[in-house]
């Protein structure tokens, strides 16, 4: 099992950060577009526990892989859990909380997850894996900056 945790601090109100995240949809916006990340199913606005999620994403080496998450465990303003029910990972479950922090927000993503293919799954991860999870969670942190870090003038 592996463990991947980012923080990054915005500043903006929680409310802000929220109101963002909150839409499934804006995934679109923090993902890199060489992935080419795709929603396929029907979403509402607004994430609810128990909303399921179909995507597609290109995968390099393995190509176009579809993806089904499940949101759980929301706690409104605050926190809610992606977790992987069907795609390329073993095991994906995904933290994801904002929280004040002096005059902005501290925001925090923890994925614990685990590859397929035993021994060789392994390999893979240290070849390619962490590489490309680095990669993904670097756009977004720069994403998230550029939506919500921007100079004033």
């Amino acid at each position: 099992m592996y463990t991947l945790e980012r923080s990054q601090l915005l500043a903006v109100e929680p409310p802000t950060v929220w109101d963002f995240i909150k839409n499934p949809a804006n995934l679109n916006m923090i993902t890199p577009p060489d992935l080419d990340f795709r929603i396929v199913s029907d979403i509402p606005e607004v994430m609810k526990d128990g909303l399921i999620v179909v995507y597609e994403i290109s995968v390099p080496i393995f190509g176009n892989q579809e993806w089904v998450t499940e949101i759980k465990h929301i706690n409104q303003g605050h926190s809610f859990v992606d977790e992987q029910r069907l795609g390329p990972y073993r095991f994906w479950y995904h933290y994801h909380e904002i929280s004040r922090y002096d005059t902005g927000t501290r925001m925090l993503d923890r994925v614990h997850f685990e590859l397929p293919f035993g021994f060789a799954g392994k390999i893979i991860y240290h070849l390619f894996v962490a590489r490309t999870l680095k990669r993904i969670f670097d756009y977004r942190f720069k994403r998230f900056e550029e939506l919500f870090n921007k100079k004033q003038h």
